[in-house]
């Protein structure tokens, strides 16, 4: 069920306007997901697109986790990753 919806939610992210970056990881059995874009504003319109917005209300019945999204002017290493998700991770239940 989880790559079911976390696919579309990925292909979604690739295609829309102002995405530079999205890709997935799995590290120390954590799937992870790194996402760029040009501007916070068309990472919203991603955020809050049918294929994400179904993903997410669903995460409480498939996964548990945090999620971590900031502004930079460069793009993180996956090395940095999960070091970042760990320290200023939100928690969803």
């Amino acid at each position: 069920r989880f790559y079911g919806l976390a696919i579309p939610a990925m292909i979604q992210a690739r295609a829309s306007e102002g995405n530079l970056l999205a890709e997935a990881k799995k590290i120390n059995g954590v799937h992870h997901t790194l996402s760029v874009w040009e501007s916070k504003e068309q990472m919203l319109v991603f955020l809050h697109g049918e294929a994400h917005l179904k993903a997410m209300k669903s995460f409480s019945k498939i996964a548990t986790g945090k999620t971590f999204g900031y502004e930079s002017d460069r793009v993180p290493s996956w090395d940095e990753v999960p070091q970042k998700w760990q320290e200023y991770g939100r928690s969803y239940k």
